[in-house]
């Protein structure tokens, strides 16, 4: 599994730890961040990582900013993506089972490095139930196209 990685100079040391984490649960992470701890604009690798995601050049992909919030409403606005913000495994787990969500993401300022692997893991492991949440998301979707 290909996972995109983006993140902003708030996030970039937890970036390399996250990426190195992908690495060592067998999948192969994909850098779409910032490198440099020069102040950057978040929106720009939020667009990336959605980018990539929605044409299929990833799986699924990881946000981290200083929050989480402000990098993935920039993902969100690219069509065909459902990011969700998680501070702790349980959403992790659930946004992926029951919203279907291609993205994650998380902050920096928020949560340490232990709990974003949680988050990462507890992702990376669920899987869509489908069903009833099937249709909820395809509602979710169907917004997109309403503009």
């Amino acid at each position: 599994m290909k996972i995109a990685i983006g993140n902003d100079h708030a996030a970039l040391d937890l970036k390399w730890e996250i990426a190195d984490y992908i690495k060592e649960l067998g999948y192969e992470a994909v850098n779409f961040g910032t490198d440099t701890p020069e102040s950057c604009d978040y929106p720009v690798f939020g667009e990336k990582v959605a980018r990539a995601v929605a044409a299929g050049e990833a799986d699924c992909g990881i946000l981290i900013c200083g929050t989480g919030v402000g990098i993935s409403l920039a993902a969100n606005k690219v069509k065909g993506i459902r990011c969700a913000v998680c501070s702790e495994p349980v959403t992790a787990r659930l946004v992926k089972q029951h919203n279907n969500a291609n993205i994650i993401a998380f902050g920096a300022r928020i949560v340490g490095s232990e709990t974003a692997k949680e988050i990462v893991k507890a992702y990376l492991d669920a899987e869509f139930l489908g069903g009833r949440h099937a249709d909820r998301v395809a509602m979710i979707m169907e917004l997109e196209n309403k503009g």
